[in-house]
């Protein structure tokens, strides 16, 4: 493993590994104008959602590392205090991409990737209409990290409107995130299709699983077993008890008096098949 000191190392190079690290990001497609009404369009991978109650979020678009200049959506955003962050899907990645060309002051990012120009209800940037979801915004603040090439400056916005396709929203009227179809930012020329890599974990947070601390050091110094599979093992509330134990053994008579090795081994496939009380069940046969 290296180990680097920041400051010890050009900022492009930290740069490239802050973002082939921290990956991957969600993508604040943001509409803004000018003070003459002029529109601009550009995407920004520092972004996330950091509340609900007020809906607050934030992006930043840095200083440029190359030569320290900024960005016309800072400029924008101060200027104006409105912002329009439109979310991307795989339907639109490829024209969001052509957007970020830094095209001069006062060309529209909108017709060069080809998007249609939404009017939006209470602020006067527009939203893009080919975007699944658009939040319009108001800039609360914009707080800047440093006067250097690389630094941030973060956006606050308060959304004040939400706009949502009914074609990504789910029989109850949720979001469907197969339908969505998100993209996301990583580092270099790569990006991932979030849909292609879901994946469930039952939250913590609605149950107390047991620990790994509480599973036998058996398991926990197991070969075979990894630490994805012993926060599997940890996070159920109980174990399975004698009676279910030997009713499965009886049905799976294959799995009574395996070694160590071979019983894990066992285990881990129940785990690749998210079935952990089964799982469980396999480790506890005598």
């Amino acid at each position: 493993m290296i180990s680097i000191d920041p400051k010890e190392i050009p900022t492009a190079k930290l740069h490239g590994y802050l973002l082939g690290a921290v990956a991957p990001r969600p993508i604040a497609f943001a509409s803004t104008i000018d003070e003459n009404g002029n529109p601009n369009l550009s995407p920004f991978s520092f972004f996330n959602v950091f509340g609900a109650n007020p809906p607050i979020m934030i992006f930043s678009p840095a200083r440029r590392v190359r030569d320290n200049t900024t960005k016309h959506t800072l400029e924008n955003a101060l200027a104006t205090k409105e912002v329009v962050i439109n979310v991307v899907n795989y339907d639109i990645v490829q024209q969001m991409s052509l957007s970020s060309t830094e095209y001069p002051e006062g060309v529209n990012e909108f017709e060069k990737a080809g998007f249609t120009m939404l009017p939006s209800d209470k602020i006067k940037p527009f939203r893009v209409a080919e975007s699944p979801v658009q939040f319009e915004c108001k800039v609360n603040d914009v707080i800047f990290t440093g006067d250097k090439g690389g630094a941030g400056n973060l956006i606050v916005c308060e959304v004040v409107k939400v706009h949502i396709s009914e074609a990504v929203l789910d029989e109850n009227g949720a979001i469907d995130q197969y339908k969505i179809d998100l993209v996301a930012r990583a580092g270099g020329s790569y990006y991932s299709r979030a849909r292609d890599g879901f994946f469930e974990i039952p939250k913590p947070i609605s149950t107390l699983g047991i620990g790994v601390d509480a599973i036998s050091s058996e398991i926990r110094n197991s070969t075979i077993l990894t630490g994805n599979n012993l926060g599997m093992l940890g996070n159920v509330e109980q174990l399975p008890n004698e009676k279910t134990v030997d009713n499965f053994a009886k049905e799976h008579p294959q799995f009574i008096g395996l070694e160590t090795t071979k019983k894990h081994t066992f285990a881990q496939e129940f785990l690749k098949e998210n079935d952990v009380e089964s799982a469980w069940k396999v480790l506890l046969i005598k």
